[in-house]
């Protein structure tokens, strides 16, 4: 996620932010979007460069999430988040219209996204997903 933070306007309000990556939202469905992301009161007139890692990650998913985009290349989107954030954050991306590519290393995202397929890496094997891929998940 990393390389999504890098879009971010830091010196910008947490609302600017997911308006300017979501520009078709009107104000009112900003807020409802971020309150759905848990950014909530006085939260949506931060700047983003004030905010912690895991709340810069779930900012950064509601402007991808709500962007248009019609695919979202994901690297372990759950990682440093805290439990909340990560049901909200998932619960967003399952509910994502579009595909999604995404790495994961926890067995528990998969479990919340119910994958379709799975691309084994670096032999680049697809296969429809099943059980055993969820075993394999866990131990990496």
């Amino acid at each position: 996620m990393a390389q999504e933070h890098d879009t971010l306007h830091m010196g910008r309000s947490v609302l600017w932010n997911l308006t300017a990556a979501a520009p078709h939202l009107t104000e009112g469905e900003a807020r409802q979007v971020l309150g759905a992301f848990l950014f909530g009161g006085d939260d949506i007139g931060k700047p983003a460069g004030v905010l912690s890692g895991g709340e810069k990650t779930r900012l950064a998913l509601a402007g991808l999430v709500h962007s248009g985009a019609n695919v979202l290349l994901l690297d372990e989107p759950t990682n440093n988040l805290d439990p909340a954030s990560r049901e909200e954050v998932l619960a967003a991306i399952d509910s994502y219209p579009g595909a999604i590519v995404m790495v994961t290393h926890d067995e528990g995202t998969a479990d919340a996204l119910h994958p379709d397929r799975v691309l084994l890496l670096p032999e680049a094997d697809e296969d429809f997903w099943n059980e055993d891929y969820r075993e394999l998940i866990s131990l990496a």
